[in-house]
């Protein structure tokens, strides 16, 4: 089993102002003329860590970390204001031209998997190859799924807590009850409603309970920008047409994929990579049979690295890693 690489510093440090009133945090490790991948992070509104850098091979990547608008160390914190799927993407495009790279590879999961999809389809000659895990299509039902019925049936206990904070009445549009709580005047009630979200999702992150995933979407200030980004872009539809990813893929389908994603998956169930492989011609499928949804289970790390590493491989014709 492949373990992930040890944890590294930044050598460069950016701000880079986009559309106002938004600034985002970004920085850059690894080999500065190496092979350019972009760690697209989840939620949204999850912002990037250390561990974000760490499935990558420090001498061959140049390894690009950004907090999406709101998150993070993005700022202005936890902020809706201008913050949709086209800005993201456009923010993309900005810190692709101010890094002056030409094509990158794109890594991301969940809404991370959500974002590079969105950016490959408009911008398909910059994207050299991607890696995607968890995949998140955002369609309606996909949302359903989660946070109104489907999940709930799996982790009623969980559910209990979760819907707890709703009155009987509005339960019948969870997002919508929870996103007037979270846009609301009250800040204490926002902030209750926050962690409540963030700790549902946390909660039925991981096949097996991790005290540490739930203690990091725990984390007051990463809940409050989480729950509510998500919650702005889930009640929006996550600002996409019906099916739009699906749709689109023939633009990008020639593009090299590998998408990972855990058979016990109850956040974004493995009917999202099926759906999404069926129309990709060139993506390779890989279940890992002992994993949720989080990035951090052994699992999906190992075959996350061993991505990373196999399209290194191909992208720059390197001899295959000894195990």
């Amino acid at each position: 089993m492949q373990l992930l690489y040890p944890e590294i510093k930044p050598y460069a440090r950016h701000e880079l102002a986009v559309e106002a009133p938004h600034v985002l945090y970004v920085d850059e490790s690894g080999e500065p003329d190496g092979l350019p991948v972009v760690f697209l992070h989840g939620g949204p509104g999850a912002g990037c860590d250390a561990l974000s850098r760490r499935f990558f091979d420090p001498s061959i990547y140049r390894i690009i970390t950004f907090d999406q608008r709101g998150a993070g160390r993005s700022t202005p914190h936890a902020s809706l204001e201008n913050n949709t799927t086209a800005h993201l993407v456009s923010d993309m495009e900005a810190l692709r031209e101010h890094l002056k790279i030409d094509k990158w590879v794109l890594f991301g999961g969940s809404w991370g998997s959500t974002l590079a999809l969105a950016y490959a389809q408009a911008h398909p000659d910059r994207v050299s190859a991607m890696i995607l895990r968890g995949i998140f299509l955002c369609r309606d039902q996909d949302i359903r799924w989660f946070y109104q019925e489907g999940a709930s049936h799996i982790f009623p206990d969980y559910w209990e807590d979760y819907a707890s904070l709703i009155p009987e009445v509005e339960r019948g549009d969870m997002v919508s009850a929870y996103y007037r709580r979270l846009i609301g005047d009250d800040e204490i009630c926002r902030m209750h409603a926050a962690r409540s979200w963030s700790s549902w999702e946390g909660r039925c992150a991981t096949l097996r309970p991790s005290a540490q995933v739930i203690d990091r979407f725990n984390d007051s200030r990463r809940a409050y920008a989480m729950a509510r980004i998500e919650c702005h872009f889930f009640v929006n539809h996550a600002f996409l047409q019906p099916d739009q990813l699906l749709n689109n893929m023939p633009s990008i389908g020639h593009i090299p994929g590998i998408l990972i994603h855990g058979r016990y998956d109850m956040v974004c169930p493995l009917d999202n990579a099926f759906a999404l492989h069926r129309h990709w011609p060139a993506s390779e499928l890989q279940i890992i049979r002992d994993a949720g949804h989080a990035a951090s289970e052994a699992g999906t790390a190992d075959a996350l690295v061993r991505a990373t590493q196999s399209i290194a491989q191909r992208l720059l014709h390197l001899p295959p890693q000894a195990e």
